[in-house]
């Protein structure tokens, strides 16, 4: 079965909204529906650009750069890595992730399928 990754984009700068109360509650669930159908096989958030370097590599050089990378606006802010039988199946996936999230929030799930050999 081809494997899937999806990119949870954000805007870092945008003021964090609050969860409504049950949305860890959902989010759980939804973790545990995927990891127990042997969907999931990795996820997790992602720090803030602010604790994190970016490499250049350029005219023979690699630069690094320490965050925050304030001339982004969007940012990766997680990540999954999933084993779905078609994209179908991984679109369907990112989208209940997307929607156990509060209505308010923002945010972009891109599906992508990892190239296998």
């Amino acid at each position: 079965m081809p494997r899937y990754m999806t990119i949870i984009h954000m805007d870092e700068n945008s003021p964090a909204a609050e969860p409504c109360p049950d949305f860890e509650g959902r989010m759980g669930a939804l973790l545990e529906e995927i990891t127990r159908a042997g969907v999931m096989l990795d996820t997790a958030g992602l720090m803030p650009t602010s604790e994190g370097t970016r490499l250049t590599w350029s005219k023979g050089r690699v630069t690094p750069t320490d965050g925050p990378f304030t001339e982004t606006k969007e940012v990766v802010g997680g990540y999954s890595i999933i084993q779905a039988k078609d994209k179908a199946e991984a679109l369907e996936w990112a989208r209940r992730f997307l929607e156990v999230h509060p209505a308010d929030w923002s945010l972009t799930a891109e599906v992508r399928e990892i190239a296998e050999g």
